[in-house]
């Protein structure tokens, strides 16, 4: 730390008894200043010859009352304290000047008006000399403008407080070594695994260590939060990246907010150094200090993490937060959706009404503020093509809402259990999310059975609106299977995933027959000579088993009957309104499908028997 001594003399005639100093030179005192709670004995010539003020202030005394008896100096600036290294710099009395005073020093210079005019060599010149020396080192810097604290509107008014700002914001850009900044985190030269050659100098003395950009972070969150404003800021105009001013206004948060320090605490142990204590401010401070990083934050998308911004958000709510910071912070972590995981959004409901254990409300509203953001540009594309759980030909565009619609069916899942989450919210967040979004409805179709299981008191009309969310064409094989057996579904819904699995069927062995016979014409030239020979009746295929042409497209025919069949039996069934079990025996179905235990967890599993009859599709048959 940069230090300037002035004067030549010794102190031992100059002390305090109590709240009293005094000046023992030989001569009794002739003048009484009182600052604060401090009396000083002293004389009027030395402090004559040094102040313009108290010049002033002395002369209208002794005009008034033809002699000195006290002088109250109230406006001081930083009090006593710098009185006193005032009083001996005027006797010639030896004081040291360092970063830490200079600025008290300097406004009470100015206070008392101490110019050139009292003297050459006088306190002004003589404090901005050092202030000169002080911007040179950032860590001087520092304690300067954390010195402009106590004397903030003198400081001001001298111009010492944006002096320090742009001497740090100049040096934030530049390596800290060159400004004097001793780096803790540099390994001492003889540490261990250091090479130590032969005169003595390790091998890793002359590698410089790296330094991140986060160097600054911890020595500028000890300031208040107007001055650390203020310097950010500073930082900004000058072009620091978003990035550097985000992560260092989540230190300042995470040091002063214990709410948000508590919340990544995985992340940061701890922003003080090991030993330190830290008092946390007073909850209306926290909320000033919340609100101001908030308008802080760059706007700049992905700059700052939406974790980091819900856990904001979170803080928010629990110090009462503006309204106008809290939408803020919804919009700002609502456009970045689509980098958010399913914990971020489970944000505990703090309302006075507290209806649901997690807050729906504000999930839709960040979820409304994305897809007024991506809706647009998700229009203009064409549909994609959905086959067995694969997202063909998806665009760019679509990858937000893709990854957004399985975040929102993932939350669904999370909050159907709460028994206080009425159909209408489930319904809104759900339907948020366009159905092209969605490459299979696998997530939306488990969300609605964790629902129902925890609501069984809805009737048919509800459960049938619910099921409506869902698309029973894009269900995977797996959770058509899960579907069909699903008793809390309606049986109009359960009627559809069978007809489109059969669709779904018919269509797969349809396609396999047409490549199947382009592949064995493309292998096999003389193929149509040899099907002439054979009178059309078989074909070999590419793994050289024998399968029967006319056979396949007599069984595909049924296929077609067999489809038309269940349209006509589903308009009776329905109308009839008859039973499963009746169902079933209308198409003779052989193996009883095992109905799905309402205690168990949503999980889908693929009966045997399906698993057969791929297993015989695989082997060029239809199951019996």
């Amino acid at each position: 730390m940069a230090s300037m001594k002035l004067g030549s003399k010794t102190d031992h005639g100059f002390h305090r008894e109590g709240k009293t100093w005094h000046c023992t030179t030989g001569l009794p005192s002739d003048v009484t200043i009182e600052v604060e709670e401090m009396t000083f004995n002293l004389h009027k010539f030395p402090l004559l010859s040094r102040s313009g003020l108290l010049e002033k202030l002395i002369e209208e005394l002794s005009n008034e009352e033809g002699s000195v008896s006290v002088l109250k100096l109230n406006d001081m600036p930083a009090g006593a304290k710098a009185f006193e290294l005032v009083a001996k710099f005027c006797y010639g009395i030896k004081i040291e000047i360092t970063s830490s005073n200079v600025v008290s020093l300097r406004c009470a210079a100015e206070y008392l008006r101490m110019t050139e005019d009292y003297g050459e060599g006088n306190l002004i010149v003589q404090a901005e000399a050092f202030l000169d020396e002080v911007f040179g080192s950032w860590t001087d810097s520092i304690k300067a403008l954390e010195a402009c604290e106590e004397v903030l509107p003198f400081a001001e008014e001298i111009h010492i407080v944006p002096r320090c700002i742009d001497s740090l914001a100049v040096k934030a850009f530049a390596d800290p070594n060159v400004f004097n900044l001793p780096v803790a985190a540099q390994p001492d030269a003889q540490s261990k695994g250091d090479v130590i050659l032969w005169n003595g100098i390790s091998s890793s003395a002359n590698k410089p260590q790296p330094i991140g950009e986060d160097w600054w972070f911890q020595d500028v969150s000890f300031l208040n939060l107007p001055l650390y404003k203020r310097l950010i800021l500073a930082v900004e105009s000058r072009g620091m990246k978003p990035e550097t001013i985000s992560a260092s206004l989540i230190y300042y948060a995470k040091r002063y907010l214990p709410l948000l320090s508590r919340q990544s605490s995985s992340d940061h142990a701890s922003n003080a150094n090991p030993g330190e204590t830290i008092s946390f401010p007073s909850e209306t401070d926290q909320r000033v200090i919340l609100e101001e990083i908030v308008t802080l934050l760059p706007n700049k998308k992905g700059v700052t993490s939406p974790r980091f911004l819900i856990m904001l958000l979170r803080t928010a709510m629990v110090l009462h937060a503006s309204p106008s910071c809290r939408e803020n912070l919804e919009k700002k972590a609502g456009a970045q959706l689509d980098q958010a995981v399913l914990v971020d959004l489970l944000i505990p409901n703090m309302g006075y009404s507290v209806e649901t254990l997690y807050d729906i409300d504000c999930a839709q509203r960040m979820l409304d503020h994305f897809m007024s953001l991506n809706q647009d540009a998700a229009l203009s594309t064409p549909p994609c093509i959905v086959e067995e759980g694969h997202f063909l030909g998806g665009p760019d565009t679509l990858q937000p809402l893709t990854m957004v619609a399985s975040l929102v069916d993932g939350f669904l899942a999370e909050v159907a259990p709460d028994v206080n989450l009425k159909p209408s919210k489930f319904e809104a967040l759900a339907a948020t999310i366009p159905d092209y979004a969605r490459p299979l409805d696998d997530g939306v179709y488990r969300a609605i059975d964790v629902y129902l299981k925890a609501h069984p008191w809805l009737n048919d009309t509800e459960r049938e609106h619910l099921c409506r969310l869902m698309n029973c064409q894009k269900l995977s094989l797996e959770a058509s299977t899960h579907a069909a057996q699903n008793e809390r579904l309606p049986l109009r819904v359960i009627v559809q995933v069978l007809f489109f699995e059969q669709l779904r069927l018919r269509t797969s062995v349809s396609g396999w027959f047409y490549v199947s016979e382009n592949l064995d014409n493309s292998q096999n030239p003389s193929g149509n000579l040899e099907f002439l020979k054979n009178g059309g009746s078989h074909q070999i295929n590419s793994k050289g088993r024998a399968v029967g042409v006319d056979d396949m497209k007599e069984r595909v025919s049924e296929l077609e009957k067999e489809c038309l069949t269940i349209k006509q039996e589903l308009q009776k069934i329905l109308k009839a309104k008859r039973s499963w079990k009746i169902f079933s025996k209308t198409f003779g179905f052989r193996r009883k499908l095992q109905p799905c235990n309402s205690e168990a967890s949503c999980e889908l599993k693929e009966p045997e028997a399906s698993a057969n009859g791929l297993q015989n599709h695989e082997n060029g048959g239809m199951p019996q």
